[in-house]
């Protein structure tokens, strides 16, 4: 299941979606991709309001890939 997590690493925010069972094993995922991240939220996906504001996925190969249209 999809869920978006929200982070802010230094005086960056930003958003990813994990594939994950839960929201705390995805907020784990991205914080063992970047530990120095805090994380701020982990809700599943919302279709309407993630289409407005895209969000960027989180690769099983450590990087995050381009926004999805």
């Amino acid at each position: 299941m999809p869920f978006t997590v929200g982070f802010k690493l230094q005086t960056r925010t930003d958003h990813v979606t994990v594939d994950a069972e839960d929201a705390l094993a995805a907020a784990l995922e991205v914080k063992a991709r970047h530990p120095q991240a805090v994380i701020m939220y982990s809700r599943p996906q919302n279709k309407r309001g993630d289409a407005r504001h895209p969000v960027q996925e989180l690769c099983r190969e450590g990087g995050v890939t381009e926004p999805r249209n």
